[in-house]
């Protein structure tokens, strides 16, 4: 069968517009963050947005998603899943658009800074977002939503945390991941308690002459939990 065959089977079908939203999450100074970007072309130009893009006509969806990734922060081969699809008719006003929607997290310090600048993007703390335009404010929700379902399954925090980071540090994440305020002892009692966790002989005195210990992740020692059957309900 021709190329041309099989470009002419579904000519007689209405075309639609097939685009990727990503959810890009970070951490820093003890916040959990959101990357946006103000919409530089109509409709909705100048307002805040997810960063996204449409799928170009020989590209797979996940790859679309990957690039738009790199292409504003400069990063590959980072945590990346799919969230869900958002098809409602009308829900974007300059066409019949479908978005397959994916949320990534990222390591803010190993982001390229002048990409990000040059993409004109912004770091949000999570409870500080702007109003965004379509129905980007309900991806962040959900996959907010996820990702607090799938810290007590996988240790995603560690996606988010420079390579060595102190115990404080991981429970300000989990705080804003999971939108609450955890009890100090019993968090780091938990952690500590599972052994993914490998303490270094270096302290951090960023925020105190004492300083706290650094760790960092023991991906060994983790999976060996998973094929327990890993449990990180905090």
């Amino acid at each position: 069968m021709s190329k041309n065959e099989i470009n002419n089977f579904y000519t007689n079908v209405e075309k639609l517009l097939v685009a990727v939203d990503c959810i890009i999450f970070g951490f820093e100074e003890q916040r959990l963050k959101l990357l946006l970007f103000k919409r530089k072309v109509k409709p909705f130009q100048g307002e805040w947005s997810l960063i996204g893009s449409f799928v170009k006509p020989n590209e797979n969806v996940d790859d679309a998603a990957a690039r738009v990734l790199e292409e504003s922060t400069g990063l590959s081969n980072i945590y990346l899943d799919e969230l869900a699809v958002y098809g409602k008719t009308g829900r974007d006003i300059g066409g019949r658009v479908i978005s397959v929607a994916h949320y990534a997290l990222i390591r803010i310090n190993e982001q390229q800074k002048k990409v990000i600048e040059d993409y004109e993007a912004e770091w949000f703390n999570i409870e500080d977002i702007p109003p965004l335009i379509l129905d980007h404010g309900k991806m962040v929700a959900r996959a907010l939503a996820k990702l607090k379902r799938k810290t007590k399954t996988q240790p995603l925090g560690f996606e988010l945390l420079p390579e060595q980071f102190t115990i404080p540090q991981l429970k300000a994440l989990y705080d804003g991941i999971l939108q609450k305020d955890l009890d100090k002892r019993n968090f780091r009692k938990k952690v500590l308690a599972m052994n993914i966790l490998e303490k270094l002989d270096i302290k951090d005195k960023t925020n105190s002459k004492k300083g706290a210990y650094l760790y960092r992740f023991n991906q060994k020692e983790y999976n060996k939990l998973v094929a327990k059957g890993f449990n990180f309900d905090l």
